[in-house]
């Protein structure tokens, strides 16, 4: 059985100061009423979270394990603070089939150090072409409630309106990749003075805008849920502004990586900075930063997406789209929306925490700070300087954007229902 112990002197995200004790992997009292008869773990001063949820992870297995494994994927999650990640379905065979999805459940269920749940993907082998098994995943061991063909957009209406319809039956939700695909063709990078100086094809902001607009409309006609992957325009977020505000069930994710960086960064050509969607413009990256702080866009998703070194170190045109993510998704939105004045300690938790598990349906493992809840935690040190280096990653992928950047906020030690995984910086299991 676990054993009970009490984190004393823990900070809170809303800046108080706290005790917190578990017992057999729950959390059992917090605060003035923690127990005075157990072990003490005393943590100076230290941040204490429930551990991160990412709604949108590329795990790679089956079938691309030579850029990541389930056994990887979890180790970096771990390493960035996260206790459950969703899978996306492009793997090989893609995950639109019972029996896929049960395989990646598994694999997570072996590991052990986090929650791994699978996406579905909406349609077969992400084809655009006929829907997935939708209700046998969803009623499988896997339990499916997100559905998605990220990489892929739902361009077929009928199709989206269809998959709409299927994933209301059991309250589930379409997380789409909005890209228009023929808007998109051979694009390499956004559209603008920047692609137009380097020569590269341009992906309009319309593109993704266009297929939002639609989207929006399609689940307010049919009553269903929808959620917005990797938002990267400020035309995006004046219109999932504007489709809340009509009370249309819409959701929205942002990537720590369009947070920070821009277009500007092409002029490298380092195929490192190439990803899906793109990297776009400074004015983007504060609509999106203002976005978070009004509550248009929900949550932070890290679009971890390793690839192995021959697919990024060749010429721009050549190269893969994607970044990974996962172990530098913390520090790098608490350098672009709480140091930059943007946004709240308490409410990018909130975005990387309890929010996200309300959309993935997961609120029953992951219910936040509260008597009851299980012991999922983070210790982190907002004060330590970390130099983020892809040499010393725990993914098989090394294609970080963020190479050599100094930042502050380093997840220490992390709790995953009760069990330290991870100690003062080294991975336990």
């Amino acid at each position: 059985m676990t054993r009970t112990f009490k984190l004393v002197n823990a900070r809170l995200a809303t800046g108080e100061k706290s005790s917190i004790t578990v017992e057999a992997g729950v959390i059992t009292s917090i605060g003035e009423n923690a127990k005075s008869d157990v072990t003490e773990i005393d943590l100076k001063g230290k941040l204490v979270t429930p551990s991160f949820v990412d709604l949108h992870t590329h795990l790679r297995e089956p079938g691309k394990e030579n850029a990541e494994t389930v056994a990887s994927g979890t180790r970096a999650a771990v390493r960035g603070g996260f206790g459950a990640i969703y899978a996306m379905p492009n793997t090989n065979p893609v995950a639109d089939t019972a029996g896929v999805v049960e395989q990646v459940h598994s694999l997570g269920l072996e590991e052990g150090r986090c929650d791994v749940i699978p996406i579905g993907a909406v349609t077969r082998g992400q084809e655009g072409k006929q829907l997935a098994e939708i209700l046998a995943m969803a009623h499988s061991r896997a339990g499916v409630r997100v559905f998605s063909d990220d990489g892929n957009c739902v361009s077929d209406p009928l199709l989206m309106r269809r998959a709409l319809e299927y994933v209301k039956i059991f309250d589930g939700v379409i997380a789409q990749h909005a890209q228009d695909p023929e808007l998109t063709k051979d694009a390499q990078m956004n559209e603008g003075i920047i692609s137009s100086r380097l020569g590269l094809k341009g992906w309009p902001a319309v593109a993704e805008e266009a297929i939002i607009a639609r989207d929006v409309l399609l689940a307010d006609h049919v009553g269903s849920k929808l959620h917005i992957c990797h938002l990267s325009t400020a035309g995006s977020v004046e219109i999932v502004r504007w489709a809340k505000a009509r009370g249309i069930h819409v959701t929205a994710e942002v990537t720590p990586h369009h947070l920070l960086l821009t277009d500007e960064l092409a002029s490298t050509f380092d195929p490192i900075y190439k990803v899906n969607p793109p990297l776009r413009t400074e004015r983007d990256v504060h609509a999106l930063r203002d976005g978070v702080a009004d509550g248009t866009i929900d949550i932070i998703a890290t679009d971890h997406a390793p690839h192995p070194l021959e697919s990024k170190e060749c010429e721009w045109p050549a190269a893969a789209f994607g970044m990974i993510g996962l172990e530098s998704a913390f520090a790098i939105a608490y350098r672009a929306l709480v140091k930059s004045g943007s946004l709240s300690l308490q409410s990018l938790v909130a975005a990387m925490t309890t929010k996200p598990a309300v959309i993935g349906s997961l609120s029953d493992r992951m219910s936040g700070l509260t008597v009851g809840a299980p012991a999922s935690l983070n210790v982190i040190d907002l004060e330590k300087e970390w130099v983020i280096d892809r040499d010393r990653v725990e993914s098989k992928s090394s294609n970080t954007p963020f190479h050599g950047l100094q930042v502050e906020g380093a997840v220490e030690s992390v709790l995953f229902r009760g069990e330290w995984v991870m100690r003062d910086g080294a991975i336990l299991r």
